[in-house]
């Protein structure tokens, strides 16, 4: 009983209506003195809440003396609550959104390992159309069935893999230099955007690093959703430029294009990318 009276305070009953309902829905019909002994509240407060729910068509009254109650019965309400429901629910989402036209979607950290699988997993579960990622193969393994699943449901699967990665599905641009990026990253970056609208971008702490934070941030906001997209697409890029140019690459830039590291981060420079 007591859940009973949980979940109709939930669609809008306070404590002593719901208990009057479920009481006369256990013995009916009843006085309001029977009912105020069934339902264990005041008698002073049970005829207010009997003429609050008759005023709701939640119970009806005789017009006997004493005057007893009975309930409507539950089919009935609850199907006028889910009308109501769906009703307000509906116009929420009509104009909800036109309170502010200039919305935009925050940009929210989610920490901890196990929350950002979760969370990936979810855009994994969600996205329709397409998924980028740019992934270790390390992490891959916690979300290739997810990924299979996408695949088999005809979303377009593409991959910017680290450290001998391996997949049977998708197109596949395997990185160069993993271990010299996790070192000098401390980690290992996970990046994925999924139908233009939603993505993550952070870095999981490595064996190497353990005191590192393992954190990302999340967002369906479009336009950090689309540089996302764009950074893991230029990876893209100059991935296939070098497997396809190998030997022109390495005339003009040297090898793993330190020169060209050299002229964008500096000779200084204490980290990699690419």
């Amino acid at each position: 009983m007591a859940d009973l009276i949980e979940k109709l305070k939930d669609i809008g009953f306070n404590t002593y209506e719901a208990k009057v309902y479920v009481s006369l829905l256990k013995k009916y019909p009843a006085t309001g003195y029977e009912v105020a002994k069934l339902a264990n509240i005041p008698q002073s407060r049970v005829y207010d809440t009997l003429k609050v729910l008759e005023d709701k068509n939640i119970v009806a009254s005789s017009n006997t003396k004493p005057v007893s109650y009975i309930p409507v019965k539950p089919k009935q309400i609850l199907n006028g609550y889910k009308k109501k429901m769906d009703s307000t629910i509906n116009y929420l989402e009509k104009h909800l959104p036109e309170v502010k036209d200039d919305y935009n979607e925050p940009i929210l950290t989610v920490s901890g390992k196990q929350n950002i699988q979760n969370k990936i997993a979810e855009i994994i579960k969600n996205a329709q159309r397409e998924i980028y990622i740019e992934i270790w193969s390390q992490e891959y393994k916690l979300f290739e069935k997810d990924l299979q699943d996408a695949y088999n449901r005809n979303v377009e699967i593409r991959i910017v893999g680290y450290d001998n990665f391996q997949s049977k599905f998708g197109l596949v641009f395997e990185h160069a230099f993993a271990k010299d990026i996790e070192m000098s990253l401390g980690g290992r970056m996970i990046i994925v955007a999924a139908d233009d609208s939603e993505g993550i971008i952070g870095k999981v702490s490595s064996y190497r690093n353990t005191s590192a934070d393992t954190n990302i941030i999340w967002t369906q906001n479009k336009s950090i959703v689309f540089i996302i997209k764009e950074f893991i697409v230029h990876d893209m890029y100059l991935i296939d430029v070098e497997e396809n140019l190998v030997e022109q690459m390495k005339y003009i830039y040297g090898r793993g294009l330190k020169r060209l590291k050299d002229k964008v981060l500096g000779t200084n420079a204490t980290y990699m990318i690419h």
